[in-house]
């Protein structure tokens, strides 16, 4: 099942406008959520539900419904975040195989815009109100951050409904100084939770060519107190993992090779398809999905030609064999000026 929370991702999608907002302000708050479904000739049917795209017909009755949340675009700026998400929404609403397994075990939350208001005026990282809305998940106010106030009480309300089990949570960004797809996660007392919260991002090191898990780094700095990620992080349970995931905002590098390729719009959407094919490992699902597996469809056929310049900035990708390092809370990736 998949629903988006409160807007469109960019004009290709059809529209998916989910949130009604208080006309007393600027997007005032969130009153409800949609399906996110597709009809023919590319017009929303607000009546009609396709079969096996979303609705109660994809989770059994009574089953624990195990929930993906997943955010984008809190700081106006950082647009790749956009291209990543609108991969995953293309792709859990495509026929692929994998989608429908996906569509048929997991719930999707995505909001794929959380700073609508600083878009549409162009600015960089601020809201309309001059926050940076990634720095106030701590006690978010419903007048000044009312999208980021909206989402955190839907999250509340999932985690405190004994039929839901929120397993995921993913904010999106862009980062304008390293290279490569990669994640920052919270770092843990227990051993065990730490170990099993590097799976998800070793996974995905597998299925993403552009995504570096040496780059992947853990943290509790307190400059980040107040992301997404770090306080969600310390509010859930043990059962579920936070995340950032953070893609370049020019170039990556795949493991083996000496120079650096360009990023695309596709080549963005890609991660996100591969984000979302990556729960089908996760959950150990592959041998539900039909075999042999079809390729994922692309939404653009455009392929640009490896960039030749040195790669002085980003390290290489790491496979997933690679030895979990706990990073240090100074790490010079978890700078302030990235999520």
């Amino acid at each position: 099942m998949l629903i988006v929370v409160g807007g469109r991702v960019l004009p290709s999608l059809t529209p998916t406008w989910g949130a009604h907002f208080n006309s007393n302000g600027p997007l005032h708050k969130i009153d409800s959520v949609i399906n996110v479904r597709r009809a023919p000739g590319g017009v929303r049917d607000q009546t009609e539900e396709p079969p096996g795209l979303t609705g109660k017909v994809n989770l059994k009755p009574g089953a624990e419904q195990k929930v993906v949340f997943i955010t984008a675009r809190v700081h106006p700026g950082e647009t790749p975040s956009s291209f990543v998400c609108q991969g995953i929404i293309d792709f859990l609403v495509s026929p692929h195989p994998v989608a429908k397994v996906l569509r048929d075990h997991l719930v999707f939350k995505i909001a794929p815009m959380l700073n609508p208001d600083g878009v549409y005026l162009g600015n960089y990282r601020c809201s309309l109100m001059g926050f940076d809305l990634n720095r106030h998940w701590v006690d978010p106010s419903p007048w000044a951050h009312p999208t980021l106030h909206g989402v955190k009480q839907l999250i509340i309300q999932m985690y405190n409904n004994p039929k839901i089990s929120l397993e995921f949570y993913i904010d999106i960004h862009a980062h304008s100084t390293m290279m490569n797809g990669f994640m920052y996660g919270n770092i843990f007392e227990e051993e065990e939770r730490f170990q099993r919260q590097a799976i998800f991002p070793k996974l995905l090191c597998q299925n993403a060519e552009d995504f570096s898990f040496s780059s992947t780094s853990f943290n509790r700095d307190a400059v980040k107190a107040g992301t997404g990620r770090r306080f969600l992080g310390g509010l859930l349970d043990d059962t579920s993992y936070c995340y950032t995931l953070e893609v370049s905002f020019y170039s990556y590098i795949v493991g083996g090779a000496t120079s650096t390729v360009p990023y695309t719009e596709e080549a963005y959407m890609k991660l996100g398809r591969n984000v979302a094919r990556t729960f089908l490992d996760y959950y150990r699902l592959s041998s539900i999905a039909e075999r042999p597996l079809a390729p994922i469809p692309n939404t653009r056929k455009e392929k640009l030609p490896p960039f030749k310049g040195a790669a002085q900035r980003g390290p290489r990708n790491n496979h997933a064999g690679s030895k979990l390092e706990k990073r240090s809370q100074t790490s010079l990736k978890d700078d302030s000026h990235s999520s």
